[in-house]
């Protein structure tokens, strides 16, 4: 593996039961950019990040993030990885400053380290005010800022997230985003899986295109958009099989 890439996947294969959710997905994904893991719903990203952080054993196939092979019993590994789920379980019962505690001990991190980055992620989230209050007051928004401050506060090498903007207002969404591009412009390399087209098109450098379980294009946005003739959009229907363009209702005619 090239010493540019921090992570790699090989073939990774995952069935359940008689149905295939992914077949033979490679990546190669370079330190410090945003790429893009776009499908549309049920096109094997889940199942796909969860083996990437070590939450599902691939039938096939092989992950290594910094030259450490990942595993679901790879402590090495996981310590470099931020991984934000697509639905994220949080404690209802214990506050937002808490919950950034426990993952720092759960990182074995001191004290002041816990408290001083706790400190700052709460300010960059605009969650200072509500930090000392109780996850079950928070809005849909709020949870999934502090998720994210979740997956940020061990200083990950690679943060990996599962539709980081699903079901947030426009202005946690850009929170949200600003966060993204200032940690790329750090060092940090992002992977984003997601269907919303918008959001790979205004953050990601380079772009995996799901479907079926299979990767059917991969490159650099403009490599991407130029197979759309220069639209991100038409390039991801013509790849998934969507149709282009459908017309009304005849009725609306009369």
């Amino acid at each position: 593996m090239a010493s540019k890439h921090v992570l790699v996947a090989k073939g990774l294969h995952r069935s359940y039961g008689s149905k295939v959710a992914v077949e033979d997905i490679s990546l190669q994904i370079k330190r410090g950019q945003i790429y893009g893991l776009l499908g549309p719903n049920g096109a094997g990203k889940s199942t796909t990040i969860k083996m990437m952080v070590g939450l599902l054993k691939p039938d096939a196939g092989d992950v290594w993030l910094s030259s450490k092979k990942v595993t679901p019993t790879s402590k090495q590994a996981k310590r470099i990885i931020g991984y934000l789920a697509e639905t994220p379980q949080l404690y209802e019962k214990l506050t937002g400053r808490e919950h950034l505690a426990l993952m720092g001990q759960l990182f074995e991190m001191p004290t002041s380290e816990i408290e001083e980055r706790s400190t700052e992620l709460l300010d960059l989230f605009e969650l200072s005010e509500p930090a000392d209050k109780m996850v079950e007051t928070y809005s849909k928004g709020m949870s999934q800022k502090l998720a994210l401050s979740l997956a940020l506060i061990h200083g990950p090498k690679v943060l990996i997230l599962d539709e980081p903007t699903n079901g947030l207002d426009p202005k946690s969404a850009r929170t949200v985003k600003d966060v993204l591009l200032q940690v790329k412009e750090q060092g940090l390399t992002v992977l984003i899986s997601t269907h919303l087209m918008e959001l790979v098109d205004e953050l990601c450098d380079s772009v995996y295109i799901i479907h079926d379980g299979k990767i059917r294009a991969s490159g650099s946005l403009d490599k991407i958009k130029a197979e759309g003739k220069g639209s991100l959009e038409d390039a991801f229907l013509q790849l998934t099989g969507g149709q282009m363009r459908r017309e009304g209702p005849k009725w609306l005619k009369d």
